[in-house]
């Protein structure tokens, strides 16, 4: 399965952070990059630039509609601070949208949604072509969108124009999307009575999974995953710890963590207690493999406020129900939202009509 998302974040009032950024991916692998300081939408990989051999104005074409986009969150923004009569303080005002393509079973999925100071707002759902509005300031949106059929014109673009340019990137950048790189795997422990969280980091792509067991058999009770995070350099980390309060010593042999990724051999780690980073068995080393584990955190965190703070977040919520974010003003973004990679631009719809 192949991915193309797009992650734009609108702020005000954020300190070291550009007002508006717009960043995609493609596999979790950055693509593209605007923001409202640089004014310009730039490739992040050398297979991007590719894209110019056939489209010559790619790139300030996209730039363009960024510029657009930009102005247009401003306005949808303050609208939305009206009417959840937040005016005050600073505020996040997020947007994502794409697509998925299996290119085994030919089967397509997408996301189309936004948010609002962390929570979600509006959405549509692709599989019953509605949309989805869990707040009561996101009703009137959500009836002005089914007026003027934009379920259709999104359920087109997902299915076809994003699938299309996912199928073209894939082709780009084989090299890099189908390559496959192993973790670092490690065990840390705060003390012991803590639980013991089996760290991965360093790994590509993101679709592999962590967890424990006991005798061979997955562990569902007593342990806690944590969330994908993407690092600086374009791989991913992720833990799941384990609580080993009730376990005695001699039977921690008997629990592993696994790593699996597709196409690769299974990964078990055996449970030791001499394999374990923990501040109160080795105070010095055990303190920079917890600070390595957390310095890795921050550099996970850094790359999600650059896609936009919660993006894996919304990724993760996609397997659950399609969320939802914003009022009325979006009615602007859906213009400008499908308008992304179209060889013709459109005007997006008056924030004020109702």
């Amino acid at each position: 399965t192949h991915s193309l998302y797009y992650f734009e974040t609108s702020s005000n009032d954020v300190t070291n952070f550009p007002e508006y950024i717009s960043v995609g991916y493609v596999d979790g692998l950055e693509i593209s990059h605007y923001d409202s300081n640089t004014k310009r939408e730039v490739p992040k990989q050398k297979w991007m630039e590719k894209i110019t051999e056939e489209d010559p104005q790619y790139w300030d074409r996209e730039t363009q509609m960024n510029l657009n986009d930009e102005q247009i969150f401003k306005v949808n923004t303050e609208t939305v601070k009206q009417r959840l009569n937040q005016t005050q303080g600073s505020h996040i005002h997020q947007w994502m949208y794409g697509c998925e393509w299996d290119n085994e079973t030919n089967e397509i999925n997408g996301y189309y949604q936004f948010g609002f100071d962390g929570e979600d707002f509006i959405a549509f759902d692709l599989k019953t072509e509605t949309f989805v509005a869990p707040r009561s300031e996101a009703v009137p949106t959500k009836h002005k969108w089914e007026r003027v059929g934009e379920a259709a014109r999104l359920k087109d673009y997902i299915t076809h124009l994003c699938v299309e340019y996912l199928k073209k990137y894939v082709r780009n950048g084989q090299s890099d999307l189908m390559r496959k790189e192993l973790p670092l795997v490690s065990f840390l422990q705060k003390s012991p009575s803590a639980p013991v969280t089996c760290h991965a980091t360093g790994f590509y792509p993101d679709r592999a999974m962590l967890f424990w067991t006991k005798d061979g058999d997955e562990l569902q009770e007593g342990v806690d995953p944590g969330e994908l995070l993407p690092n600086h350099d374009g791989t991913f980390q992720m833990s799941v710890d384990l609580d080993v309060s009730s376990v005695p010593p001699e039977d921690w042999g008997r629990y592993e963590c696994m790593f699996q990724l597709s196409g690769v051999e299974d990964m078990p780690h055996r449970l030791h207690q001499d394999k374990i980073r923990t501040n109160a068995k080795k105070p010095i080393g055990s303190y920079v493999g917890v600070a390595v584990a957390v310095g890795l955190a921050v550099l996970g965190l850094a790359a999600l406020a650059a896609i936009g703070f919660a993006v894996y977040r919304w990724r993760k919520a996609k397997q659950i129900t399609p969320p939802p974010s914003l009022p009325d003003v979006q009615e602007q973004l859906v213009e400008v939202s499908t308008e992304k990679k179209e060889e013709e631009e459109k005007q997006p719809l008056d924030p004020e009509q109702k």
